[in-house]
């Protein structure tokens, strides 16, 4: 089980998240590694927990299923539980917002394409199709009159 945990410094807004609906479904990014043979899969890898694909010799669907072009194994991935919303504190401390059950593989690295939101600390405003693949985010939240902004962000692929 290996876990995104995220880090990031929040002003003036709170509970961020991937847009991720079954209406417009969120693309996991990572790299990915074979954990029999240690290949890295040249290209980034999306997975979505709303699309399944069958696995061989009928063991079922997952969310993400691969096999290495090293060792020929096939390998698989789940994603457990909606995205966990990443709330304002500080200071700002590492929050596990996705886990994912993985056989036979390891993500290593994750990017956060794709469309993020938040809602504004104070006023509750709504923030969508937030763009974190620069670092860093910056907005005006009209409602409370001040900037907001996402940054500091750090990923981190853990044990879950």
């Amino acid at each position: 089980m290996l876990a995104i945990a995220i880090t990031a410094e929040l002003d003036g807004v709170t509970d961020l998240q991937p847009e991720d609906t079954e209406e417009s479904p969120f693309y996991y990014t990572f790299k990915v590694q074979c954990t029999s043979c240690r290949e890295i899969h040249p290209n980034w890898v999306s997975v979505s927990r709303f699309e399944t694909n069958e696995q061989a010799g009928s063991r079922g669907d997952a969310n993400f299923v691969w096999r290495c072009k090293n060792c020929k194994r096939e390998h698989s991935a789940n994603i457990l539980e909606a995205p966990k919303a990443y709330p304002q504190q500080s200071p700002a401390k590492p929050q596990k917002i996705l886990t994912i059950d993985c056989r036979g593989l390891e993500f290593l690295e994750f990017k956060p394409d794709g469309a993020w939101k938040a809602a504004g600390l104070e006023s509750g405003t709504k923030f969508s199709d937030i763009d974190l693949t620069e670092g860093d985010w910056f907005d005006y939240d009209e409602k409370s009159s001040e900037e907001v902004s996402i940054k500091d962000i750090k990923w981190d692929i853990r044990r879950a």
